[in-house]
């Protein structure tokens, strides 16, 4: 179809098509194949030879649509048989038709005067009134996409002083992409209208059609949720869009402040249900959306923080930061105060009242009146502060129980608009939401973690500008209320929730720490000795093994193993086929947790580099099963060491936040001393009231002081200035930015690089190492079978004590390894390695796999850190200190039984036997003499451990190898 290019053209087009409509009244036919073809010639033409030919289309297909919705809403039957059978005028096919073509005139043309607006919207409300049961779905939808293109049409008009002017950034609340219309200019084609439509919409006149039309289009998007999964989502996301389209042309906190508790509270019913379903019309992710956003919008208008400075008692500053009301007023006040009043010419016929008339005199700042109601009957209020606190309160309880939920909701779309809502409303709304911000940071806070990359980096990109000028949107008592209120819920969410509530609870309190800075943290979370306590019992509480039963009952009778009757489903089996070649992982699918034990003769100790990272869950943890857990407790840890070194101003010393979890290791050595002081027997000490406890205790704190100290390192902070600093920022929050890079948070937990710091953190990791290598620690039985319990003879433990300790042997391992790594070169230089490197060797050989594994790992990392390829490089760069200590171990067998396992240890499981022989000339002395005839009576046990370290090196002879035996 060819475009025209004459309004004499475009008139010629459009007559015909009008004659027709007029027929079909006429005729009542039921068919009117033209109207799709009017709708597109009228989509295709151009706005400027459309509008002189406006009224002339408009008028017959208004005619229409007034017909077709009488038809509908009459009472008039004729009966057919012995069925009722309603006889429609104008079907629905030429109803849904005429509805096309309107909005695609309104699309393209504007309304010329304010009386036939209100002809227009009279007649849309009409059809907006039909039910389900009078009119289909597509002619409903119509009706609503109609007046949507009406209010797009609604702009500015030409006139600078106009007071459609005074309202600024409505046009921002809508991005492009929720409403694809195209601005089309025809004041240069000299075809505006006359009068300000958009004045008017905002009057006192136009309030009683706002509020219908927002009750309207609120009972459309109901009615679909209503009706279940025969609701349509695709309308009740219209109806939604829509409203936001009204808001957003009315745009005017006086006009829309009447609605407020009617609107968020319908909002907030919508939204609510939607957290429950995930079909039909209320599970629509595009009608949450908009509501979503619709809610924020109209927060964002009527409670904005400028727009109510008369009822939070402040003033409005200049352009140098002064209050106007401070000084003498100046001539820019004067200037906007004229520019304020309305013009004749704009009244459009309305009769101002003299308090309209007060808003624009001197002085600017008025006395709230005792009645938030202006006049009886008139929808509009005063926003007193008695009326903008009780508004807060009433917002802050419907939006508490929603907002939250919504931050995981399924769809990314809905969290994303959530994202900027939240963003909106906390940089909008921070003086009057007073009782809701608070809550609307920490949603802010869960959507950083979002499981989205693009989700979480805009909430990531809109906390961190939030946070650039933190005095304008929160207070350090804000910020500091919050911290107090996570921190001591946290034991209670972690062991009385599910697994995904716990972990966005401490998600949540890790992103408001990273933000908040190391300062702030230290003066609220470590500022006493008393307060360094309790937070440190509160996460000592969360880490512990106690809340290994967190969660339903459901999870406790699940994790339990299996009777050995019972046949696993065929998922199970898969799941053990998939783990063949890993040992001690877990595989949770659905309700059940299923584990494979490796049998002893499938250990491997060359694990692949993934295992060979620290720090990592603690073995009693992984039962929990929530890995997400632990990395964001962990981090809590990780940031209160950090926030010690890092804050400038801070006094506190790392030794202080230490020593309380360490009170708890020197707790337990205490009473493994006074056992042996007491010369009581294994069982004797262990049926003491707290023994158990005491280690399980003891294990915890070794697990938090690894996390302390593992914090001072370089890789937590760039861990999460990589977690927290993305770079995806949105438009819509792009173009309200507020410049911030991201650089000031990462520097604010940088360690500065000074000797003080660096000698308190070797001092703090030599005590921990004196403690971790106490002779008592080492001599805890591991399993039945252990020498030091057959040496006190035959004892009856329980198993879950071995199993206890062996956990306690692995986290206290694997704090070697985190200190190596937080000191790198200095671990050797201070003494740490020589200390400490024969132990590793020791745990090689025990006989329990996962003290094994755990000493293997620490040594390659040892190996890494001080820059070995292979851990017998490690063992040959040190191999006098491993020597000295050999030797000194051989003189003594009676105390040191494990000493040869270590020598073969040594030289089979490192490699370098060929290297390190030449320097074993007094050990190997040793040991030759310990196999004499004489001495296998002294040490019968030790006679094959002897053997396997007398299995000499390989040498090479031509093409051979050989081996020789001493």
């Amino acid at each position: 179809m060819e475009v025209a290019v004459t309004p004499e053209t475009v008139f010629s087009n459009l007559k015909p098509y009008c004659v027709k409509i007029l027929d079909v009244l006429r005729t009542h036919r039921k068919t009117a194949p033209f109207l799709p073809e009017m709708a597109r010639f009228i989509s295709v033409s151009p706005s400027y030879l459309l509008q002189p030919c406006f009224d002339y289309t408009l008028l017959p297909l208004l005619l229409l649509l007034d017909t077709s919705v009488q038809c509908r809403t009459t009472k008039g039957e004729l009966k057919v048989g012995t069925s009722d059978i309603r006889v429609l005028s104008i079907s629905d096919s030429v109803a849904e038709g005429v509805l096309m073509c309107i909005e695609e005139l309104l699309k393209k043309c504007h309304l010329g005067s304010v009386d036939q607006m209100v002809t227009v919207l009279k007649k849309l409300t009409q059809g907006a009134l039909l039910s389900p049961s009078e009119a289909s779905e597509e002619y409903r939808d119509g009706i609503v996409r109609c007046f949507r293109a009406l209010l797009t049409r609604l702009e500015p008009c030409q006139d600078m002083f106009c007071s459609c002017k005074q309202v600024s950034g409505s046009s921002s609340l809508l991005s492009k992409s929720d409403i694809c219309t195209k601005s089309i200019d025809l004041a240069e084609h000299g075809l505006c209208s006359k009068e300000c439509l958009l004045t008017f919409l905002r009057s006192q006149s136009a309030s009683a059609i706002v509020g219908h039309w927002l009750s309207l289009l609120l009972q459309i998007a109901e009615i679909e949720v209503a009706r279940g999964l025969c609701g349509s989502g695709m309308l009740r996301e219209e109806a939604y869009l829509t409203l936001r389209v009204l808001v957003s042309k009315v745009a005017s906190a006086d006009a829309l402040a009447f609605f407020l508790p009617g609107i968020v509270s319908r909002f907030a019913k919508a939204l609510h249900v939607s957290k429950s379903m995930i079909s039909g019309a209320s599970g629509s992710a595009g009608s949450i959306h908009n509501a979503v956003r619709g809610l924020a919008e109209f927060l964002v208008i009527v409670m904005n923080d400028e727009a109510n400075l008369d009822g939070l008692n402040e003033s409005p500053l200049d352009g140098t930061g002064n209050s106007f009301q401070n000084g003498s007023q100046s001539s820019q006040l004067v200037l906007e105060v004229f520019r304020s009043f309305p013009l004749n010419s704009q009244i459009q016929g309305t009769n101002l009242s003299k308090k309209n008339y007060k808003a624009c005199e001197f002085p600017i700042k008025l006395e709230a009146p005792k009645n938030s109601r202006q006049s009886t009957g008139s929808l509009h209020v005063n926003r007193t502060k008695e009326w903008i606190v009780a508004t807060s309160l009433r917002v802050d309880k419907l939006l508490s129980p929603t907002f939250p939920n919504i931050c995981f909701h399924p769809s990314e779309k809905v969290r994303k608009s959530l994202v900027y809502c939240v963003w909106m409303l906390l940089s909008n709304c921070s003086k009057t939401l007073v009782q809701s911000k608070l809550m609307l940071l920490e949603c802010l806070c869960i959507l950083v973690s979002d499981d989205s990359e693009i989700v979480s980096a805009e909430a990531q990109e809109g906390l961190h500008s939030l946070f650039t000028s933190i005095e304008k949107y929160f207070t350090e008592n804000e910020i500091g209320d919050i911290l107090d209120r996570l921190i001591n819920s946290l034991p209670r969410v972690i062991l009385g929730n599910e697994e995904a509530v716990a972990s966005t609870h401490a998600q949540k309190l890790l992103v408001l720490m990273y933000h908040a800075g190391p300062e702030l943290v230290v003066s609220r979370l470590l500022c006493t000795s008393a307060k360094i306590s309790q937070v440190l019992e509160v996460l000592t509480v969360c880490l512990s093994q106690n809340s290994l039963f967190a969660g339903p009952v459901e999870r406790l009778i699940v994790s339990k193993p299996l009777s050995v009757g019972y046949l696993h489903s065929v998922a199970e089996l898969k799941a053990c086929t998939v783990l063949g070649h890993t040992h001690n992982r877990t595989v949770t699918s659905g309700s059940f947790v299923v584990s494979r034990v490796p049998p002893i003769q499938d250990i491997n100790l060359q694990n692949s580099s993934a295992d060979y990272v620290l720090p990592r869950m603690p073995p009693w943890f992984s039962h929990f099963g929530s890995n997400k857990l632990y990395l964001a407790l962990a981090g809590i840890l990780r940031l209160i060491g950090l926030s010690v070194q890092a804050g400038n101003k801070s006094k506190l010393s790392l030794s202080v936040i230490t020593d309380y979890p360490l009170d708890y290791f020197r707790k337990f050595i205490s009473s493994l001393r006074n056992k042996e002081y007491n010369k009581e027997n294994w069982q004797s000490w262990y049926a003491k009231n707290g023994s158990g406890q005491l280690l399980r205790k003891a294990s915890t704190a070794v697990c938090v002081l690894n996390e302390i100290i593992y914090g001072i390192s370089d890789q937590p902070v760039n861990l999460y200035t990589k977690l927290f600093q993305k770079t995806w920022m949105s438009k819509e929050i792009k173009e309200n930015h507020t410049g911030y890079s991201g650089s000031s948070v990462k520097s604010l937990w940088k360690v500065p690089t000074d000797n003080n710091i660096v000698d308190q953190v070797i001092d703090c990791v030599g005590s921990i190492l004196h403690e971790y290598m106490a002779t008592e620690v080492w001599d805890l039985p591991t399993d039945e079978k252990s020498f030091r319990l057959l040496q006190g003879g035959q004892e009856n433990l329980p198993l879950h004590f071995f199993h206890d300790v062996t956990m306690f042997h692995q986290v206290v391992i694997d704090g070697i390894g985190v200190f190596s790594i937080c000191l790198g070169k200095k671990f050797k230089s201070c003494g740490f390695l020589h200390s400490s490197l024969y132990l590793l060797l020791q745990n090689l050989i025990c006989s329990n796999y996962q003290i094994k594994s755990s000493s293997d790992c620490v040594l390659h990392v040892l190996s890494t850190v001080l820059g070995h390829q292979t851990v017998g490089q490690l063992v040959m760069e040190n191999a006098d200190y491993i020597i000295d200590s050999l030797c000194r171990h051989l003189r003594h067998l009676d105390l040191n039984p494990h000493v040869p396992d270590v020598l073969a240890a040594i030289l089979s499981y490192v490699g370098v036997a060929h290297e390190i022989l030449p320097m074993l000339d007094e050990p190997m002395r040793l040991v030759s003499l310990e196999l004499e005839v004489l001495s296998r009576h002294h040490h019968p046990n030790l006679t094959d451990p002897f053997l396997k370290v007398c299995i000499c090196r390989p040498f090479k002879v031509g093409y051979h190898n050989y081996f020789l035996v001493f």
